[in-house]
């Protein structure tokens, strides 16, 4: 990495009160900047040399969060633009624009494609894959950016219509063209005239879907149901456990789950970064959520060790393995919560995502406030209800979680 990054106290700035900031310090050839964590603490709970304030420190474990977040932040903006083939600097750190590349639609879908692959970001890799060779489909030519207009892009949409897609598919599809599209005009790779998805507008494509959530006597009938405990049933009750431990930790999505480490569990608390978002999540342990870890809880486990028998440390190396192992896993794991809806009598079929749903539902049927959980968890606007969620005291989350059960 080109630029160093540590945690520092700044003793240049005591307060009265005997108290320095943290910052994150970036140096660059003998050149440093500073970024604030909003952290304060007395000049005795730090330790330069690990970085961490004294864990018997008030609330230590909230603040070490907060400095935390900073820095794998700005760590993950270097990684990203290294991976891009991007000169790491505090120019390009803190928002210049990236080197031209002048391609074709198909080759900087590709490029694109490949980037991603290295940041890790298969979800995406696997979409963008698929709109790139629907593309080569319809217009088997490369195509220049300055060729693509309106015409160009509603004659897209009549190949998927006339190939069978609905509207939602065809939205995606879309989305992902005007993505890279934007992306381009971004990095230069040309300067278009007009915009044409300023006319063409993608959200009139999107259908809502059916509400995927079941009630709070619902989520009572899946934990009494009897599953009969032998081979052919293993799977049920492991699903049941990923079912409820999501709902019981704020609908945390199947490849956080997979991701969660033993370490991420500290004095009652999960502190994990989302993977579709980046964003620094924590909630508490529930009573349910914290017998589900324990089950999981082997012997002789480190820090470093998953919690849930998804991912193997010492076997899904790459993260392409652990992308198609978590895949794998999730297909089996809703295959058997489908079994369990059915034997509840669940008019739904029973699925990860519908703990997700179901999370903010019945929060919100308890009276708790949309400002809090938004109505928009896991539909038309996920990226709003983590800035709610962010900007709410701990306190006030756990406290509307005990609505859970």
């Amino acid at each position: 990495m080109s630029i160093s990054i540590n945690a520092v106290i700044r003793k240049d700035k005591i307060n009265s009160n005997l108290c320095a900031p943290i910052n994150i310090r970036l140096t660059l050839k003998s050149k440093s900047r500073y970024i604030g964590t909003n952290v304060t603490i007395p000049l005795e709970v730090w330790n330069a040399e690990t970085q961490k304030i004294n864990p018997n420190y008030l609330n230590a474990a909230e603040l070490q969060y907060k400095i935390d977040s900073t820095r794998i932040e700005y760590e993950k903006k270097i990684k990203r633009l290294e991976a891009l083939e991007i000169e790491v600097n505090f120019d390009t750190l803190f928002g210049a624009k990236s080197k031209r590349i002048n391609c074709t639609l198909q080759e900087f879908f590709t490029q694109t494609i490949d980037k991603l692959q290295t940041l890790g970001k298969h979800n995406t890799v696997s979409k963008y894959r698929s709109t790139l060779s629907l593309l080569t489909q319809y217009h088997k030519h490369n195509v220049k950016f300055e060729t693509i207009d309106v015409t160009f892009i509603r004659n897209f949409e009549m190949f998927l219509r006339e190939n069978g897609n609905n509207n939602n598919t065809i939205a995606t599809r879309i989305s992902n063209l005007k993505a890279i599209y934007n992306k381009a005009v971004a990095e230069d790779v040309f300067i278009p005239e007009s915009n044409p998805f300023s006319k063409y507008k993608v959200g009139g494509l999107w259908t809502k879907t059916r509400k995927r959530a079941i009630t709070k006597e619902d989520v009572q009938k899946l934990i009494t149901h009897k599953i009969p405990y032998n081979y052919r049933s293993n799977y049920k009750l492991f699903a049941r456990d990923i079912f409820l431990f999501s709902y019981s930790t704020m609908g945390i999505n199947f490849a956080d789950i997979a991701y969660l480490k033993h370490k991420d569990i500290q004095n009652g608390r999960i502190y994990y970064s989302r993977r579709k978002t980046q964003k620094m999540i924590t909630c508490q342990l529930t009573s349910i959520a914290f017998e589900i870890v324990r089950k999981y809880t082997v012997t002789n486990t480190c820090g470093e060790d998953y919690i849930f028998p998804i991912l193997n440390r010492n076997v899904y190396l790459t993260t392409q393995q652990q992308f198609n192992r978590i895949h794998k896993v999730l297909e089996k794991v809703n295959s058997a919560l489908q079994d369990l809806g059915e034997e509840i009598g669940l008019h739904i079929p029973l699925t990860t995502y519908v703990a997700r749903h179901t999370f903010a539902t019945v929060l919100k049927r308890s009276g708790v406030s949309i400002a809090i959980i938004s109505e928009s968890l896991g539909h038309s606007d996920l990226a709003t209800t983590q800035i709610y969620l962010d900007s709410f005291e701990n306190s006030q989350i756990d406290t509307a979680m005990q609505h859970l059960l």
